[in-house]
């Protein structure tokens, strides 16, 4: 009865740790690159997440409202601080208004990096929101907003 298994000729012997040693970084890098993009995914969900809500508050607020802009920032940082605080790295919100009845809020900050080698510019997310002004007509048939 023959055998399968068959011992090494003497020329053989430590090839498996060699390829194990020539594979194991690549098998590293890859596995480090999935992790680097699934942060970064996640980083820009938080992000679109933030400016969907200060742009939430930036349309509510009246368009003859002084203040919107430092409550629709507040708004969108405090998103990020619950949502994702370790997850953009230097989170900063802006405001900007295309037309008196436009208002955008914009979240910008960069992915936690864990591949150290790549450029951190490769990781910079932006996210922007908005739309009109929400306006109130009175029952009345008036055109202007309340």
């Amino acid at each position: 009865m023959a055998t399968l298994s068959r011992r090494p000729r003497d020329g053989e012997r430590g090839v498996t740790a060699v390829e194990l040693a020539i594979l194991m970084p690549i098998i590293l890098a890859v596995a480090l690159l999935i992790v680097q993009v699934a942060l970064w995914f996640h980083g820009r969900q938080v992000a679109e997440a933030a400016a969907q809500e200060g742009a939430r508050v930036a349309r509510s607020a009246p368009i003859d409202s002084g203040d919107w802009e430092g409550v629709a920032t507040t708004k969108a940082t405090d998103i990020v601080r619950a949502i994702g605080p370790r997850l953009l790295d230097n989170a900063t919100a802006t405001t900007s208004e295309k037309d008196p009845d436009e208002r955008f809020v914009t979240v910008t900050g960069s992915a936690v990096q864990v591949i150290p080698l790549l450029p951190p510019l490769a990781f910079t997310i932006t996210a922007t929101a908005g739309g009109p002004v929400e306006c109130f007509r009175p029952d009345n048939g008036g055109e202007d907003c309340q």
